[in-house]
């Protein structure tokens, strides 16, 4: 895979000795890679990547994997709670909802997996472990959004999947489904403590089940999230300097 390499000044190391153990995928919300690159490599405006992965399939590389860049920003997985220290962030030129959540292009999402296996394989970073910016941010961040494929990334082990088990739509005999219940196996699974139930559900229906957005809680919700949680629990420790 070529990369094209287009330099950053907004970056730093990585505090206190951490290693990138997560890769954060996002979209630029703008409407061209020559606007994204201006911006991620904009010193006023302190923001940047790793990679930025352009419609065409054009990778473009903007700060080392061994630094720390500027594109998660507050928020939480697991244990992680400064993300950028302990992440790689891919963006890709999408101008998400300024333009009604277009599709990803495909050269573009071929692009992304092929520097998904790469970084994976460098980094040893497992499925479970890639994660969009919706899900260490929510409420505050919805990208990679509801048009982004996560199942294709997951049927080639490059991200994670569980589909709601049979029956999941309820049983009347199972009364009204738990917020709570649904909050702890999250919480397991690597969504942040701390951030409202009704927030976490929000942000899971992005990325797992975008077409229950605005429903009521329901049983499919639960059944999927703690199919995840039992299969990929966050067993999340730093990892050590070299």
């Amino acid at each position: 895979m070529q990369i094209v390499q287009h330099p950053s000044a907004n970056f730093g190391p990585r505090k206190g000795g951490a290693k990138p153990d997560l890769i954060v995928l996002h979209y630029t919300g703008m409407d061209s890679a020559e606007a994204a690159l201006a911006r991620l490599c904009d010193p006023v405006a302190e923001v940047s990547a790793h990679y930025l992965i352009a419609r065409d399939g054009t990778v473009f590389q903007l700060v080392d994997e061994m630094m720390r860049a500027w594109h998660a920003g507050a928020g939480s997985w697991g244990a992680a709670r400064d993300v950028n220290s302990r992440s790689i962030g891919v963006e890709l030129c999408n101008a998400g909802a300024l333009i009604g959540l277009p599709p990803f292009a495909h050269r573009q999402m071929r692009s992304l997996e092929a520097l998904l296996d790469e970084l994976m394989q460098r980094h040893t970073i497992p499925p479970e472990r890639i994660i969009g910016h919706s899900d260490m941010a929510p409420g505050r961040k919805a990208d990679p959004g509801p048009a982004f494929d996560w199942r294709r990334l997951a049927k080639a082990g490059r991200s994670v999947w569980a589909a709601g088990a049979p029956g999941s739509q309820g049983d009347p005999k199972d009364g009204v489904p738990s917020l709570a219940r649904f909050h702890r196996a999250a919480r397991r699974f690597g969504y942040c403590a701390t951030v409202a139930p009704e927030t976490v559900l929000a942000a899971f229906r992005l990325r797992f089940a975008p077409e229950r957005i605005g429903q009521p809680p329901g049983h499919a919700d639960i059944s999927q999230i703690e199919a995840l949680a039992h299969a990929y629990p966050c067993i999340d420790e730093a990892r050590p300097k070299a």
